[in-house]
């Protein structure tokens, strides 16, 4: 018989959001990850399985709501940017949540896929902004 959890699932899924958003998904390593939960290495395998279920979990429980935190946004565009094109269960979380952010009355044609767009380009440049030292060189 295993152990049972003995750790915030929620808690662990803020660290792990907050190493992925500091480094993206491809920079996170996993003693990034264990070193920011303070979870043994098999404890975050045995919850999530990888570091892509990490991201995952990660991402649901981030776009769960319609939050349009700067956080949910930027763990969004980290997925955009580096999973969405080859996987499709990011993808579909990703669209799910884009999907569900209200901009407009129903009816207006055009103009929610608008205000997501506006959103996401002002997330991104943010995002830009301050990975970018005055000089243009990155961190």
């Amino acid at each position: 018989m295993g152990r049972s959890r003995s750790f915030d699932n929620r808690e662990v899924l803020d660290h792990v959001r907050t190493v992925f958003l500091e480094r993206g998904f491809e920079g996170a390593s996993i003693d990034d990850l264990v070193k920011a939960t303070g979870l043994l290495r098999g404890s975050l395998y045995g919850a999530f399985g990888s570091k892509r279920g990490m991201f995952v979990a990660a991402l649901r429980y981030a776009t769960s709501s319609q939050s349009r935190s700067s956080d949910v946004l930027n763990l969004v565009l980290v997925a955009l940017m580096e999973l969405s094109n080859r996987d499709s269960e990011i993808r579909g979380l990703v669209s799910g949540y884009l999907e569900s952010l209200s901009f407009s009355q129903p009816g207006d044609d055009g103009a929610n896929l608008d205000g997501v767009a506006s959103l996401l380009g002002r997330t991104l440049l943010e995002h830009g902004s301050v990975r970018l030292n005055l000089d243009g060189e990155g961190r």
